[in-house]
């Protein structure tokens, strides 16, 4: 498998290194289980200018990219702007917009398939490559992707998402979830064993990881169903009393949340809900029944239920990971 790995400057250090450790480490242990075998993965570092440096000031010593270069994979490492006030400046720099234009003429001309991991996902959306496909990015970005690019079906909970001839993954470590998606599709083995020598742990999800108030603070109207949401947890929510308190109408709210959040206001209680129980439950000694009681659930049960729908991990899990 031909790769090309793409570094503007700027590129996020941790990012760029898990992917070109995954993928050297794959071709290492592949030569000590087949020693006269070629590497699966034929991969290099390229950038569109003669010298790139990293986020952190390290000079990248990347090739020249080729105009008759036909990779089966153009790999995107995130650029090191962690928030909109840096990430927007930079997408306009016109190194981002010339990615943009070889992205695209990579795409058409020569079939390469491309992998966005964390705000690489933005660079690949400004090539409008993505329009009418799905995408998962950055969590605590998401209000700004759905905000810039609302022709793209956003999954913020999703670590790696696959979309026709492209792949997008989450936050940060995302580079290296992507990285081994990618080693999965050569050879699942060589993959789990590449997870093992890194000692990966199974993410699936980004939920867990995924602070509420945090997306809410990217519009002023949810800052504020979000404190009032969060002060009335143990209460039943009904929409019409939300948009009362904050003197707008229900179906204002419900279409804010929806255009932010990328859903409704009752799922983003529910996520308030889960935050603040779990939370407890590392916290406290309370039982399942006394923290449903705090969030607005009748029985431990249901609460039970949604922390494993939501998180991936029971009550025990939870407890168990923080102590």
């Amino acid at each position: 498998m031909k790769i090309l790995v793409l570094a503007l400057d700027g590129v996020f250090d941790l990012g760029l290194a898990c992917m070109l450790d995954a993928l050297g480490t794959a071709n290492e242990l592949a030569a000590l289980q087949s020693p006269d075998a070629p590497p699966p993965f034929e991969f290099r570092l390229a950038g569109l200018r003669r010298q790139v440096r990293s986020a952190q000031g390290l000079r990248l010593p990347v090739q020249a990219l080729r105009g008759d270069e036909r990779p089966d994979w153009i790999l995107l490492p995130a650029l090191g702007a962690k928030m909109p006030q840096t990430l927007l400046p930079a997408l306009e720099r016109p190194e981002v917009r010339e990615a943009c234009t070889w992205l695209r003429e990579r795409h058409e001309q020569g079939g390469a398939r491309v992998a966005a991991a964390c705000i690489g996902g933005f660079v690949l959306a400004e090539s409008g490559l993505l329009d009418g496909h799905a995408a998962t990015t950055t969590w605590w970005l998401a209000p700004l992707f759905r905000q810039r690019y609302p022709q793209i079906g956003l999954d913020e909970s999703r670590l790696v998402l696959e979309s026709g001839r492209f792949v997008t993954s989450g936050a940060a470590m995302g580079h290296l979830d992507l990285s081994l998606w990618l080693l999965r599709q050569t050879s699942p083995a060589l993959a789990a064993l590449v997870a093992r020598y890194l000692i990966v742990d199974e993410r699936p999800s980004q939920a867990p990881y995924v602070i509420p108030d945090h997306l809410a603070h990217a519009d002023p109207l949810i800052a504020r169903f979000e404190q009032w949401a969060r002060e009335r947890l143990a209460q039943g929510f009904e929409l019409q009393a939300a948009a009362a308190a904050l003197a707008v109408s229900p179906r204002t709210l419900q279409r804010r949340c929806e255009a932010v959040l990328g859903k409704g206001p009752l799922a983003f209680v529910q996520d308030l809900r889960v935050q603040q129980a779990a939370h407890l439950l590392r916290s406290t000694r309370l039982d399942i029944e006394q923290i449903a009681a705090q969030v607005g659930y009748a029985d431990g049960v249901s609460l039970r239920a949604l922390l494993r729908r939501k998180l991936g991990r029971g009550v025990r899990e939870l407890r168990r990971t923080d102590r």
